[in-house]
């Protein structure tokens, strides 16, 4: 890159980090797992295309969803998609259902939890009137 092309090829980390809301400290995680890649200029400061806002917002409302990086790597080009919800993603789908499947197993499992508890509670309030 010449020095006058800096300013107009891609982001540097501060301005993702601004336009995505996302830690520069994430970005570069990302960029580790390889979720997302970025230029090096000679100063060695990254430069990130446009494409990556994208990358990252969906990797963002992943992560909300519950999904972990490892999961996110699956999605493949998916995760590359202007919008998530516009196009039928296969990979989407199967890691969907498999945490849906370990959420319901979570959940059962504090289910039972719970109700051992309020079983114990009651039990103990019962003795401590008597």
């Amino acid at each position: 890159m010449t020095p006058a092309a800096d300013h107009r090829d891609g982001l540097r980390i501060g301005e993702l980090s601004r336009r995505t809301a996302t830690s520069a400290r994430s970005l570069r995680y990302y960029e580790q797992r390889g979720l997302i890649t970025a230029d090096r200029e000679q100063n060695g400061y990254r430069r990130y295309g446009p494409d990556v806002v994208n990358v990252v917002n969906n990797i963002r409302v992943l992560l909300s969803a519950g999904l972990s990086v490892d999961d996110i790597d699956q999605f493949g080009s998916c995760v590359r998609s202007p919008d998530l919800n516009a196009a039928p993603c296969t990979a989407a789908l199967d890691i969907y259902e498999q945490r849906l499947t370990t959420l319901r197993t979570k959940i059962d499992a504090l289910e039972h939890l719970h109700a051992t508890l309020v079983e114990h509670t009651s039990r103990l309030r019962a003795q401590l009137r008597d």
